[in-house]
């Protein structure tokens, strides 16, 4: 169901109902793959003064939301590859019946020692369906509408650039006198990585002063983008601060955001979290003590049912207060009761 996500509903159905009947095969896997990369957005962003919010999730920028920045630049791209990732997967799967593996390489010599063969992933099914559905949502013409489809196509470009060669090898008495290889898609969670790299790289491009809707402006944005690799992603605005509050731009703050301090599998990207939330953005951390109840040395008995124990866990968590907020509750600690994990 489209529900999930606040675009998908419109953005898909708008399309599903002015395109082709035949795409109409292709909607779950669309909204299956725009849901993955939102998720994926989510997990990307979460120790990050920008979060993505659910605000950021519409991707036509002629929808109310305006931006045009590398934050926007990153929920198209991350959306645009989500799709095409789950298309490619579900079309190798055999989902769909006017498509499967890419053979259109098997027999060819691809290196020295190795041939194509196998089942490779069909990401050219994928790019196009893709592009036919995430594009279609950009109906203006104008630098945010160029902005946008150039970074779709950097989510697609990320697909296809993390894709994995896999080899079997052939010979007598398990020799490896030559390969047979195929391309397999990754992890999601690599084409999430390789996007957010991209995404503190991303390029910014002047032309919001001056530039009109005439046909030599759009000529002149469509020659500026065509110089820009499709594998960037670009931007046309600064970011805003995101550690205010903003109501008008739907920003929350970092205000009351959980950071990470402290564990043992920790990057070093959240191990400086709290610096990054609270202490630059003005606030300071505070420390709250909780008792988490959940369920656990679960058992299956016969027949049919799994009785649970109630286990009880003693956590230390992390939040961004105002300084004076602090000061009022006696402290940097704070005991908070029972909270219920299911």
């Amino acid at each position: 169901e489209f529900q999930a996500f606040p675009w998908s509903a419109l953005s898909v159905n708008n399309f599903l109902m002015t395109g082709p009947k035949a795409y109409l095969i292709y909607s779950s896997s669309v909204a299956a793959g725009a849901q993955s990369g939102i998720e994926e957005c989510k997990f990307q962003f979460a120790w990050d003064r920008w979060n993505c919010p659910e605000r950021a999730l519409q991707l036509s920028s002629h929808g109310g939301l305006r931006s045009a920045n590398r934050e926007t630049a990153f929920v198209h791209a991350i959306s645009s590859a989500g799709v095409m990732y789950t298309l490619t997967r579900n079309c190798s799967l055999g989902d769909f019946d006017n498509c499967g593996c890419d053979d259109s390489r098997n027999g060819q010599l691809g290196g020295q020692g190795w041939l194509w063969g196998g089942c490779s992933d069909n990401v050219g099914f994928g790019e196009a369906i893709s592009k036919q559905f995430v594009d279609a949502l950009e109906t203006g013409q104008d630098a945010r509408a160029a902005m946008n489809l150039h970074n779709n196509e950097a989510g697609r470009k990320a697909v296809k650039g993390t894709m994995k060669r896999t080899c079997k090898c052939h010979g007598v008495s398990g020799s490896c006198t030559t390969q047979t290889c195929w391309l397999q898609l990754p992890e999601f969670r690599e084409v999430g990585t390789y996007l957010k790299e991209k995404y503190h790289k991303a390029l910014k491009v002047d032309l919001l002063q001056g530039v009109g809707n005439s046909a030599a402006s759009r000529g002149a944005i469509a020659e500026t983008f065509s110089s820009i690799s499709k594998k960037e992603l670009v931007h046309l605005e600064d970011s805003p601060d995101y550690c205010l509050e903003n109501k008008t731009l739907g920003l929350l703050g970092t205000e009351g955001r959980e950071c990470l301090k402290r564990g043992k599998a920790l990057s070093r990207w959240e191990k400086r979290s709290c610096r990054r939330l609270c202490g630059d953005c003005g606030l300071v951390v505070e420390e709250r003590r909780a008792e988490m109840v959940s369920s656990c040395n679960c058992k299956f008995h016969w027949c049919c049912a799994v009785r649970c124990e109630q286990c009880r866990k003693r956590v230390t968590k992390y939040f961004c207060v105002r300084k004076e907020k602090r000061e009022r509750s006696g402290g940097g600690r704070a005991t908070r009761k029972l909270k219920r994990k299911p």
